[in-house]
């Protein structure tokens, strides 16, 4: 499996290139295009159980499509449902804490489920749920914005907003915690922050969905009285 990202940083699309009969786990709907003879298995992954827990926990489809290359081989192109950039990361039986929303496709050696953090509070909807994905070959993730990669030195602490986090390796320490006390977390815009601590690598978003929507919203055209 060769994939290559292109359109970056605002509209990526993912071009993946399969060997015969190799397939591919995609994430419901993040298929764009792909060539002649490429098969599609809809199937649950990892069992009922796995799935309904991705489902529920972590946000994610109920049933994953998985793609076969024919005999010669194939290739498929994906993108997510947000604007913003895409990258690949060749896994080496390590594990990654993924946020809800941020997977797009993983090599069939790679195993994801739901890993609650016990985060979400009364603060609304930035609780935070992450999926692990873990094992060996390819992980596709996207974002909302660009991607900005930090590489935590051990013991180092760095601070980052719920809705900007992409992912992080697992085993770094992570505290989730309102930005201020109760007055200033309700009144300044900020919700849920998460502390964490080295080592490891970091991946943020330079933008939030939840920042968006909270600026759209008040800007919406408001619906009319009925007309008589």
């Amino acid at each position: 499996m060769r994939a290559e990202i292109l359109y970056r940083p605002s509209y990526s699309m993912a071009i993946v290139d399969l060997e015969p009969y190799e397939e591919i786990s995609v994430e419901s709907g993040a298929m764009v295009s792909m060539t002649e003879g490429m098969k599609l298995k809809t199937r649950t992954e990892g069992g009922v159980l796995r799935s309904l827990t991705r489902s529920l926990l972590g946000g994610e489809s109920f049933f994953v499509n998985v793609f076969q290359a024919p005999a010669q081989g194939g290739q498929i192109n994906l993108a997510p449902a947000m604007p913003g950039d895409m990258m690949i990361l060749e896994m080496y039986g390590e594990s990654l804490l993924v946020q809800s929303g941020s997977y797009v496709a993983s090599s069939l050696g790679i195993t994801i489920d739901a890993k609650w953090s016990g985060a979400q509070t009364f603060f609304a909807s930035e609780g935070l749920v992450m999926l692990r994905a873990r094992g060996e070959g390819l992980l596709l993730l996207s974002s909302y914005g660009a991607i900005h990669p930090i590489e935590l030195a051990p013991g180092q602490r760095y601070t980052v907003d719920t809705g900007h986090l992409v992912a992080f390796t697992e085993g770094i320490g992570f505290r989730v915690r309102p930005a201020g006390g109760v007055r200033s977390t309700l009144l300044s815009g900020e919700g849920l922050v998460v502390d964490l601590t080295g080592p490891g690598r970091v991946y943020m978003q330079t933008r939030s969905a939840d920042a968006f929507l909270a600026w759209l919203a008040p800007n919406l055209p408001q619906a009319g009285p009925p007309q008589s």
